[in-house]
């Protein structure tokens, strides 16, 4: 998510696009959208909306005792998918349903362990 933000600096830097009055001032430049630069805002807000649930819900996953091997396979695929989600959104844009596929995949992922963690400590529910 970190890379993301200054993914978002450069392409607003790259392409004179500032949202701020005081960033463009800095140019000389006045505020403006660019279409590039709301490609990555929005695959930044994606990561935003997606990884940090992932977070909670793959820390109660662990506290299931899950199987060692489904675990780790299931961290590598979310990442995998996450790393895949963002380079076909906002690096080398691919049309659907590349990104689509990718996004599944990790919300499956979750939804999985959101399950499995209800199960295991019904009284979260």
């Amino acid at each position: 998510m970190l890379g993301m933000s200054a993914l978002t600096g450069m392409q607003r830097y790259r392409n004179k696009a500032f949202a701020n009055p005081e960033d463009a001032a800095l140019q000389n430049v006045k505020v403006r959208t660019d279409d590039n630069v709301e490609r990555v805002r929005r695959a930044h807000l994606n990561d935003l909306e997606n990884i940090p649930i992932y977070f909670v819900a793959s820390f109660g996953y662990m506290l299931t005792n899950p199987s060692v091997t489904l675990a780790l396979n299931l961290f590598r695929a979310f990442t995998a998918a996450r790393f895949v989600h963002t380079f076909v959104y906002a690096v080398c844009v691919i049309p659907q349903p590349a990104r689509g596929f990718s996004w599944a995949i990790g919300y499956f992922i979750t939804g999985f362990y959101g399950r499995t963690n209800c199960l295991s400590f019904p009284s979260l529910i």
